[in-house]
């Protein structure tokens, strides 16, 4: 039996096979099915049967799952796009200016780059854990109305995966209305690896959320936040937000640098504010 089940996985290993998701799935089972019956009859040892039973138990489960359509695969690849452009941005750190100093040491710098413009670098440090600052911000997504008064309002129009959401964000109009409401559709992809969070975005197409009555559609990205714990404090985090925004409509480039830089800083504020009422509730 063992011969003719390697020859089901070789069959699989063709490109008009590979995407038949039962015929894996029989592969995955039959294999730990063999592995077992060759496991109870070998004397000798077998570590790397359970090893390799253990790996084809988890393959199966995954075949499980539901796979993703076409559409939901390139929401996906989009926001895995967002992810390596504003990495390589951060990462690149010649050419940075100075925009605003803050007295706590709060920081906003830019950059002019080629095909995106300029874009909005702000640094801070949050006096709460990393996993406070991840759950406000990725979990509570839709709460960042309630306490950011420059967003109206958020909400999640398709989940896909773990990582990946489509979102439709309505931003206020700021003070005497110099720039008027905008509101934007974007893929987020979240990525947590060890002590280090990535959270990044840009603008898609929905069909569900066409443009609204009232507000100017305004395209974002590619944009991100990374988050880490303080080097030798890990109760306060280093938070490092990349903007990217084009805000559409006839708006003199003066008054857009000036909005977008004075917006990280207050968002920097009003997300401590929200911290810390948070902890004090849960005291």
């Amino acid at each position: 039996m063992l011969p003719a089940t390697f020859k089901l996985c070789a069959a699989i290993s063709y490109r008009h096979l590979r995407n038949m998701t039962g015929l894996r799935r029989q592969a995955a089972v039959t294999i730990s099915q063999e592995l077992s019956k060759f496991a109870c009859h070998s004397t000798g040892p077998s570590a790397w049967i359970n090893q390799v039973r253990r790996r084809s138990s988890l393959l199966s489960s995954r075949l499980e799952e539901k796979p993703f359509s076409e559409m939901e695969m390139s929401y996906v690849k989009q926001g895995e796009e967002a992810l390596q452009k504003s990495l390589g941005i951060l990462g690149d750190q010649d050419g940075w200016k100075t925009e605003t100093v803050v007295d706590n040491g709060d920081k906003v710098l830019s950059k002019v780059l080629p095909d995106v413009g300029k874009v909005f670098r702000l640094e801070v440090v949050v006096d709460q854990p990393l996993d406070a600052v991840y759950s406000e911000l990725v979990d509570n997504m839709e709460q960042m109305g309630d306490w950011n008064p420059n967003v109206k309002e958020v909400k999640i129009l398709q989940k896909i995966g773990k990582d990946t959401v489509i979102t439709h964000e309505k931003a206020a109009a700021t003070p005497g209305n110099i720039v008027g409401p905008r509101d934007f559709v974007s893929v987020r992809c979240s990525k947590r690896r060890g002590s280090t969070c990535v959270l990044a975005g840009m603008s898609t197409k929905y069909g569900a959320m066409p443009e609204q009555e009232g507000f100017i559609r305004a395209e974002n990205g590619p944009t991100c936040m990374i988050l880490r714990p303080l080097p030798g404090s890990p109760s306060q985090t280093k938070l490092t937000w990349l903007l990217s925004i084009d805000l559409k409509g006839w708006l003199p480039k003066t008054i857009i640098n000036q909005v977008l830089s004075q917006t990280q800083v207050d968002f920097a504020n009003h997300l401590r504010e929200r911290l810390a009422r948070t902890v004090a509730l849960n005291c």
